[in-house]
């Protein structure tokens, strides 16, 4: 086989749907010198033997120069540069997200910290939605003003108050959707309209860029990209890994982004290993529609248990009529075929919970020791049902008040639904609940 043929797409590639490109990814891959795997290769060499200096300074001269000319194969140096097995992952990322490149780090961390480094400098801001996962909030407040860059926390609910907050050097509008832990949801559309009134009379380095953490949703729901978002992040760790084996984070945005942000994942390292992307590109994508399709059947039937539960005071999950950004949730959480995809992420507070959340405590404490398949781990999106409390745990890096202010509760409950029967989640539910 030629090499130009390796880079055609196979007869019917580009008509099919999603639930099948995730499995059988790009029929002809230019990341790898021949196609007639089924299941994709391993690469597990750290670097690559090259025919001679010049193909080694070739090799140098095209990294993070734009794509691969093309009939030409990548030529591979060295792991931390590019590798075949993490870039076959890569085009089926891209894809997904419907984005023009995708690049995987070592986490979902490192992924976002990689887009906010790439696309801010010494003195530049950014603005981000009040509510956000732990880590991300401790980066945005305790490492990037090191590097003299500041983060400004505002209510994204209301797209006014970007204009109301940013400046001249505002380069980033950043958030969740749905919000870490309170399933809020952020307008990407709308926030796209603000961003774009400001943006008019800015040159193209001062252009606000919206970065959205899509984690919570993951392709199969919701697709930042198509609406509106300049760059989508998220953590492979969570629904697109989906056995809970292996750490791993992507970028995935339009193609002016690719070079600065190879060139930033080369010199500050943490990169996705090979191995751990392998996994994610045989097990994990190609199975995401089938698991979040079983996954929301089961969410909303915990969902309307929980919600008529008379122990239970509120339950927040976008698939239910009592949701409070319904509309929104039904326009804007979409599978490829329009349908409305809710999602496998539900938070719930018990009518008694007092100030220091001892009964969501107590209902966690139960579950952790008795129940047979509802498990305490942080984490999401995995084949397991995994139960935690956010405001002592994934969210404990936000100061107390702070927290309380934004609305996470200490009897707040995360719950992320796996691919159990559902009768089993409620029934352990159930029995937790009469417990306390």
């Amino acid at each position: 086989m030629s090499a130009h043929r390796s880079h055609e797409n196979r007869p019917g590639e580009s008509a099919a749907h999603t639930r099948t490109r995730l499995i059988h990814g790009r029929g002809r891959s230019g990341k790898w010198d021949y196609d007639h795997h089924v299941v994709p290769p391993i690469s597990s060499s750290a670097t690559f033997r090259l025919d001679s200096a010049a193909r080694g300074a070739r090799g140098f001269e095209q990294f993070a120069h734009g794509d691969t000319p093309p009939g030409e194969h990548p030529i591979y140096i060295y792991d931390r540069l590019d590798e075949p097995t993490r870039a076959m992952l890569e085009e089926n990322l891209a894809y997904a997200e419907r984005g023009d490149f995708a690049l995987c780090f070592a986490s979902g961390m490192a992924a976002i910290s990689a887009a906010l480094a790439t696309l801010m400098r010494a003195g530049d801001n950014l603005v981000a939605h009040k509510v956000l996962y732990g880590c991300t909030y401790s980066l945005l407040t305790n490492w990037l003003p090191r590097l003299d860059m500041q983060a400004r926390l505002v209510d994204l609910t209301d797209p006014a108050s970007i204009a109301q907050t940013a400046d001249r050097r505002t380069r980033v509008v950043y958030f969740e959707t749905p919000v870490n832990p309170d399933m809020t949801l952020i307008d990407i559309a709308a926030v796209r309209s603000a961003v774009d009134r400001l943006n008019v009379r800015r040159s193209a380095d001062e252009r606000i860029e919206i970065v959205v953490d899509n984690t919570f949703a993951s392709p199969f729901c919701q697709r930042p990209l198509e609406l509106g978002a300049d760059v989508s992040c998220t953590s492979l760790t969570k629904a697109i890994g989906g056995f809970g084996t292996d750490i791993g984070g992507a970028v995935i945005g339009p193609g002016r982004l690719r070079d600065a942000l190879l060139m930033y994942r080369k010199d500050f390292g943490g990169v996705l290993s090979p191995k751990a992307a392998w996994a994610t590109l045989v097990y994990g994508l190609p199975s995401l529609a089938a698991r979040m399709a079983n996954y929301q059947k089961s969410a909303m039937r915990v969902a309307r248990f929980l919600e008529e539960h008379p122990k239970v005071r509120r339950v927040r999950y976008p698939g239910l009529e009592s949701f409070p950004q319904r509309e929104l949730a039904h326009r804007q959480m979409l599978d490829e075929h329009g349908r409305f995809a809710p999602g496998s992420m539900l938070y719930f507070v018990l009518k008694d919970a007092d100030e220091r959340g001892e009964s969501g405590a107590r209902l966690i404490d139960w579950i952790a020791q008795n129940s047979y398949c509802i498990t305490l781990a942080v984490s999401l999106g995995q084949v397991k049902t995994l139960i935690e409390c956010p405001y002592s745990m994934t969210h404990a890096a936000l100061p107390e008040e702070a927290k309380r202010q934004r609305g996470i509760e200490p009897g707040g409950i995360r719950l992320s639904v796996g691919l159990e029967d559902w009768h089993d989640l409620v029934a352990d539910l159930q029995a937790a609940l009469d417990a306390v």
